[in-house]
């Protein structure tokens, strides 16, 4: 039996780091309220400001604007000047706050904290008894999910993912078959087909109200090239049907990603391509112990990506599932011809391209 030491200093710098992480909890929670109600972009285009001033140019009440200031000024998010009263959001942190840093605008993710907070009570249910948390009671996964596409996926279509693939601009131009599994609200489908006249799109989602969401967008943009439909990916019966697939960190999600894998590469055609695209990880936890966002992405993944595919008595992969894990899976599936590549504004996620 051995004694362990107590080291003073040691534990001093873990509680000052417990300190500093619940005022990060904190700021976080106040980040995506400052998303979602657009104060980051009103201060953005603001001078030095009173909390009145921000709160009607904001559209908003003046003594929860003014809260939530003291959250951001404390937390140093915001400047504030005693003598005047007035706030404001220095033009380095607004490009990485505002809808207007497109891509680098992290803001949004903050969202995922609130909504996952939702399902706290089941996660910890499922610690004892085991099984997972259903999709339904995830309250605006989907919206929050959307955003994170549009801007690390949707957004970089055309300049960066299409470019991974030689010659498929000119395929899609001319015209091909094109499949998006998990495509959730079709943000990304309806984009390419829009620009891709030629080519014909089908997007499948497991969930009704994502499907619904996509359609609404192809209606609206009278696209006539595109159709969604509320399929579960592990029931796709498809043959030498598509010259491109995609799916968009939806493998792991899967409660059986093997099949789902597997109906892909069966859908795929013999010249085709597809195209996964996952989170950046090793699937050893040893190797993720310099991933910038390890701990966010292991968070997400018990409180969602896991817990999901775990409710439907699936594999549970989890988002950290890693690149040995999902090459293991995609040789498994049949695909002979794997590359991995990664685009420099996405550090979240890894491009496979594999081919039969």
């Amino acid at each position: 039996m051995t004694t362990q030491t107590f080291d003073p200093a040691k534990a001093d710098a873990f509680a000052a780091r417990m300190l500093d992480i619940l005022n990060s909890s904190a700021i976080s929670l106040m980040t995506s309220i400052g998303h979602r109600t657009e104060l980051f972009d009103t201060m953005a285009e603001l001078p030095p400001s009173t909390s009145r001033q921000i709160a009607d140019a904001a559209g908003l009440n003046e003594r929860y604007v003014r809260e939530w200031l003291g959250a951001m000024v404390t937390g140093r998010f915001v400047d504030y000047d005693p003598n005047h009263k007035t706030y404001s959001l220095p033009a380095e942190h607004a490009a990485f706050l505002t809808r207007a840093a497109a891509s680098d605008n992290i803001a949004p993710f903050a969202q995922y904290f609130p909504v996952l907070g939702a399902v706290e009570e089941q996660i910890i249910d499922c610690f004892y008894k085991g099984g997972g948390v259903p999709y339904s009671e995830f309250k605006r996964f989907h919206a929050v999910m959307a955003e994170d596409s549009g801007q690390t996926t949707v957004s970089a279509l055309f300049d960066h993912v299409l470019p991974l693939i030689p010659g498929l601009t000119e395929a899609l131009q001319q015209g091909i078959t094109v499949l998006d599994v998990g495509c959730g609200s079709g943000r990304a489908m309806n984009k390419l087909a829009q620009a891709f006249p030629n080519s014909q799109f089908t997007g499948y989602d497991f969930s009704g109200e994502a499907i619904a969401n996509a359609n609404a967008e192809a209606q609206s943009r009278k696209l006539s090239n595109i159709q969604f439909q509320v399929k579960d990916a592990a029931t796709l019966d498809e043959r030498d049907r598509y010259h491109f697939i995609t799916t968009f960190d939806a493998i792991h999600d899967q409660a059986k990603p093997d099949v789902v894998l597997q109906n892909i590469y069966n859908a795929l055609r013999p010249d085709g391509v597809y195209l996964m695209q996952d989170i950046r990880a090793a699937t050893d936890v040893s190797g993720n112990l310099e991933h910038p966002i390890a701990p966010f992405l292991y968070t997400i993944s018990c409180l969602h990506c896991m817990t999901v595919s775990l409710a439907y008595g699936g594999m549970g992969l989890g988002a950290m599932w890693g690149q040995e894990k999902a090459l293991e899976m995609l040789s498994e599936a049949g695909f002979t011809q794997v590359e991995i590549k990664q685009l420099a504004h996405d550090f979240q996620n890894d491009y496979y391209i594999a081919r039969k």
